[in-house]
């Protein structure tokens, strides 16, 4: 399966908001620039994630965002599923019945096998996902890293 590049942002930008005091906002502007993104089309992404209630809005000068939830209670498949959707990437056209080797419809009354596998494998990942929080990713970063993720966003 691949992913956007926009998924592989909203994980990070999300872990990084999970790094930071839990009253404290990061505008859309400190996230693009600490990733070397562009900052429209990062936008855009949080925007979703706000959408979507993973993370919270706030506009004004001290505008920003922040997680709407604690990281333990943030799963690594809900950002996925703001930026990306949750419909498989799988699609079966029942190309079984086409061409010279077209099977008659009553012989593809049952789900193809293919597409059987295909939706047992999405239903896999997603749980892989689910089962991860961000509160775990942040067990998984070195000691060192929220000190200087809050440092460096304070330089901003």
């Amino acid at each position: 399966m691949k992913l956007p590049a926009s998924t592989e942002w909203a994980l990070h930008c999300a872990t990084t908001l999970a790094q930071v005091e839990p009253r404290r906002t990061v505008s859309a502007a400190q996230l693009a620039d600490y990733y070397d993104l562009p900052a429209p089309y990062l936008a855009k992404q949080l925007k979703a994630l706000a959408k979507a209630g993973v993370f919270t809005a706030t506009s004004g000068p001290r505008g920003g965002y922040r997680l709407a939830r604690p990281p333990s209670e943030i799963t690594l498949l809900q950002i996925v599923e703001a930026i990306d959707g949750a419909a498989s990437p799988f699609e079966c056209h029942e190309i079984r019945q086409q061409g010279r080797g077209a099977l008659s419809p009553e012989d593809c009354r049952h789900t193809c096998a293919i597409a059987a596998a295909m939706a047992d494998a999405h239903e896999a990942w997603r749980r892989s996902l689910a089962d991860v929080t961000l509160a775990d990713i942040l067990d998984r970063i070195p000691s060192w890293a929220p000190a200087r993720t809050r440092s460096l966003l304070t330089e901003s």
